[in-house]
């Protein structure tokens, strides 16, 4: 036993042990996860999940289901959450990123384990190639160089989600006043709030694709018979935009009361630019702000040397003459 670790201490460093056991053990649970999923299942519980897919068994006649989704069924409870609350908020959010398909959270956890496991791999490489054996590296720096990447890998899937989300609400909010516009145009020239929609679709989806896209799934499940109110609620869940949840609202409202569509259009229309001159004005004025720490490193500097540079070199040349 000694001499298996003087041998490991002297081939991989001083954490040779440490991470010869890690590495076995990492190897363990994934030899384990295959042997537990491969048990057979309940023949009730299998026929209940068809059911619910929706999968009709005909005499004779091969069944074709999804590949891809027979895969990820396998692993569903690895790569779910198994808390509900928690898997209608991480499910939510790819919505509003844009991501919405049926398997969108397990493809979402896949990605943070795959890229986890990776980053635990090529972080263990690089420190037996490189860094195995230094007599200054701590445990600390260690632990950093194996499961640093891990940690990058198993976050940068969320990083992306987040930034995809903000974009997509970004380029909602701004393209929703003109939006406004437009519906308000065609509701006054006498289309219905069904067509009004998917015109306002069809004609803002070079500029505001995502918005589009929503108004597209909105005419779509009004056509497929579901009702108008929830169908409105869906929306601003998804687009996940104060405004778009305010104009829900109206709409809801304007529906229950009796009231006219047109002109609650056109006073939250006009809010709306209001609104957007104001986040415009705003960021003018956070403009000086956000400048004076770049133009006083750009000009401050600059500025020294004139004013300062000729009495500096005055007093050089006199301090030089008097040492001559």
């Amino acid at each position: 036993m000694q001499q298996l670790n003087d041998i490991l201490t002297g081939s991989l460093g001083e954490f040779g042990p440490l991470i010869v056991v890690g590495g076995l053990g990492l190897f363990l649970i994934l030899a384990t996860i295959p042997i537990l999923l491969s048990q057979k299942k309940d023949p009730l519980e299998k026929l209940r999940m068809e059911n619910e897919r929706g999968v009709v068994h005909k005499p004779g006649k091969k069944l074709r289901t999804n590949q891809a989704n027979n895969k990820l069924e396998k692993y569903k409870e690895f790569l779910e959450p198994q808390n509900e609350q928690e898997y209608s908020a991480v499910r939510q959010k790819l919505m509003q990123a844009g991501y919405r398909t049926k398997d969108s959270v397990r493809y979402f956890h896949f990605a943070q384990f795959a890229l986890g496991i990776g980053g635990v791999v090529v972080g263990t490489i690089y420190y037996m190639t490189f860094k195995a054996g230094a007599p200054d590296l701590t445990t600390q720096s260690t632990l950093m160089h194996i499961l640093g990447p891990g940690v990058v890998g198993y976050m940068a899937p969320k990083y992306w989600v987040t930034k995809r989300q903000q974009e997509r609400q970004n380029q909602i909010q701004e393209g929703f006043p003109d939006a406004l516009d437009m519906m308000l145009v065609c509701i006054e020239a006498g289309q219905s709030l069904d067509q009004s929609i998917i015109r306002v679709s069809k004609e803002i989806r070079p500029s505001f694709p995502a918005l589009a896209d929503e108004f597209e799934i909105v005419s779509y499940e009004i056509k497929a018979g579901k009702d108008k109110s929830s169908v409105l609620r869906d929306m601003g869940e998804r687009c996940g935009v104060q405004d778009v949840s305010s104009f829900v609202t109206v709409l809801i409202q304007s529906a229950s009361f009796g009231t006219s569509i047109a002109d609650a259009l056109r006073v939250y229309a006009g809010e709306m630019r209001d609104k957007r001159v104001m986040r415009a004005e705003e960021k003018a004025n956070k403009l000086p702000t956000k400048m004076t720490l770049v133009t006083m490193t750009l000009t401050v500097p600059p500025l020294l040397i004139i004013l300062v540079g000729p009495s500096v070199n005055g007093i050089t040349n006199i301090q030089s003459a008097t040492g001559n």
